[in-house]
């Protein structure tokens, strides 16, 4: 992987609210991208799809908007007792094995 291009402030950034990614142009004509899950992971490297360059993302983790509920099923594990499960205990259907 080639170095860092540039550090680029969070608020020179595009943000797109419906897929939480911020995006920054690159010189190649394509965009750099994170999305808002990778910052709060502690990532701070966007990159390009469309070429090696990347850039350093210079940026305060109590400003960045919150993460959203995930409702997706997929990711994050919701707590039992959560909003996606009713807290009864299902029954168990034995499985013939040959």
């Amino acid at each position: 992987m080639s170095g860092i291009y540039e550090e680029v402030e969070i608020e020179d950034m595009t943000w797109d609210a419906e897929i939480f990614t911020y995006f920054y142009p690159c010189p190649c004509g394509d965009k750099f991208s994170i999305t808002l899950e990778d910052l709060y992971d502690g990532e701070d490297i966007a990159t390009c799809p469309s070429c090696t360059l990347r850039v350093r993302v210079i940026f305060e983790e109590e400003d960045l908007p919150e993460l959203p509920p995930d409702n997706d099923g997929e990711g994050q594990m919701t707590p039992i007792g959560g909003a996606r499960d009713s807290g009864a205990v299902g029954e168990v259907t034995p499985v013939a094995v040959s």
